[in-house]
């Protein structure tokens, strides 16, 4: 009987890890919502929904509050990583989230963890959010950055410094399928972020094993480059002049990151980056 090697064991736990992250967001998402519609509509039980939804409303500050290896490198620095405040608005599923120390990515939030929460606090965002799915593509350096200005106005008003960073191969983790221009589909994929701010992606990777196909991430390296920060003066209220200004610069020092290090990690010197 052939026992696995330490290699082996590593893979199987990280595919793990990837896949639990996924499964129990749908499952605890679906469970939460079927428990309580059932409640309600057949079980003299409907107390317990109304329970839970006060539980809710009173714990609803809590993800822009924070919850709980980066250490070494940025010894005296708490990252706080910030998400989509929608995945707080459910039941149970917020407190898992929680869990892993995430935050909401409200203006709320980032002013509680800059002022209330001590010093030394590094926010981390990403500022294109899900709309940087539809240019999610192998190869690809793509961000959507030209009218994102909220992060930049925030720094002002607390007068903290930009710290532009770059995730290489991030893109090479899935693959998307792309629908004809204007196509019935991508007519609906515009259509549904015109309403909803989210693209809808029809995306695969690699399912348990090294060849099959799946909905985890393809196992590729990927390596985040930090740039030297950008100090911001503290201004209360920026005027508009002076955001686009830090704007441009965060955009500069951005740039000037991606083509530094771009030959190293599989992009030819000619690869731009993109920014919409």
């Amino acid at each position: 009987m052939l026992m696995p090697s330490k290699k082996d064991l590593k893979t199987a736990m990280e595919v793990f890890a990837l896949f639990q992250w996924a499964l129990s967001a749908f499952l605890i998402v679906s469970i939460v919502i079927f428990v309580n519609l059932y409640l309600v509509v057949f079980t003299p039980y409907w107390p317990v929904t109304v329970l839970i939804l006060t539980w809710l409303a009173f714990d609803w500050k809590t993800p822009e509050r924070a919850t709980s290896g980066f250490s070494k490198i940025f010894p005296g620095i708490t990252p706080y990583m910030l998400t989509l405040g929608a995945f707080f608005w459910v039941p149970i599923f917020r407190d898992y989230v929680m869990s892993t120390g995430a935050c909401s990515v409200s203006q709320s939030s980032m002013d509680f963890l800059l002022t209330r929460k001590g010093t030394g606090n590094m926010l981390i965002v990403v500022v294109g959010g899900l709309a940087e799915c539809r240019y999610s593509l192998p190869g690809s350096s793509t961000l959507v950055l030209k009218n994102r200005f909220g992060f930049v106005r925030v720094a002002l008003r607390h007068g903290v410094a930009l710290i532009p960073s770059y995730a290489f191969g991030e893109t090479d983790l899935y693959n998307q399928h792309i629908f004809t221009p204007e196509g019935l589909v991508n007519r609906f994929q515009k259509w549904f972020q015109s309403i909803v701010k989210i693209y809808p992606c029809a995306f695969y990777g690699r399912g348990f094993t090294k060849n099959s196909w799946g909905l985890l991430p393809y196992t590729r390296p990927v390596t985040t480059v930090i740039g030297e920060p950008l100090q911001l003066p503290k201004i209360e209220n920026p005027s508009q002049e002076i955001v686009a200004k830090y704007h441009e610069l965060y955009i500069d020092a951005l740039r000037k990151l991606f083509d530094q290090f771009k030959t190293k990690f599989g992009f030819s010197e000619t690869q731009e980056l993109v920014i919409v």
